[in-house]
């Protein structure tokens, strides 16, 4: 599997809960709104520590599904089928799954999930940005990841995801940007079907 996409489609994040006498009215804002998306699509980047980038578009829908879906040329796919992620590449005809839960990206596609209970607003400058990391201390081999929000009041609960960053324990990050987000727009779920590469004709 490539070095490059590890962070994104496998770095298990497990985050203790944290305590705090009143939840941060913006950790409570990022809550409502990943509560109010039910679906999304946008374009992303994704850019990793050596600055190589890769481009494509991004497909949701909760509970449990994603499609990273990459440029032409690239012949790599990321799918969430609502149970398992699915790291495909086509170039070596290689199939590799994770469960959603241990994934980063549960963040975004778990609807029952509390962040409120695990995660912390990171300190920023620009009073227009809201950023959220979930990490665990004790289990640090796990990475963390860092959710990033603009404010804008036309999004959901006045917030539009413009992405995160997944940080692995060997400090290797995966920058993903996302640019054209639609929120809660109807989504087929023949988007989240894929061609296993090790048997033709074989769909997962």
């Amino acid at each position: 599997m490539s070095k490059f996409l590890l962070p994104l489609a496998a770095a298990t994040v497990i985050v203790a809960p944290v305590a705090t006498a009143q939840t941060n009215p913006d950790l409570a804002a990022v809550q409502r709104h990943l509560s109010g998306v039910e679906s999304m699509t946008a374009a992303f980047s994704q850019t990793d520590r050596n600055n190589q980038v890769l481009t494509g578009t991004l497909t949701l829908k909760k509970p449990g599904k994603i499609r990273f879906q990459y440029q032409k040329g690239v012949p790599l796919l990321i799918v969430g089928d609502g149970k398992a992620l699915t790291f495909i590449d086509y170039s070596v005809r290689q199939v590799q799954r994770w469960p959603i839960g241990n994934s980063p990206l549960g963040v975004l596609l778990d609807p029952k999930r509390d962040i409120t209970r695990f995660a912390k607003i990171v300190p920023s400058n620009a009073p227009g940005v809201v950023s959220v990391e979930a990490y665990d201390p004790s289990r640090p081999q796990y990475g963390r990841i860092t959710l990033v929000f603009a404010r804008q009041a036309n999004a959901p609960a006045g917030l539009m995801l413009q992405g995160w960053v997944a940080l692995d324990s060997q400090g290797n990050r995966t920058t993903i940007r996302l640019t054209d987000q639609k929120f809660n727009v109807p989504v087929d779920d023949a988007a989240f079907r894929w061609t296993d590469p090790r048997r033709q004709g074989r769909a997962g």
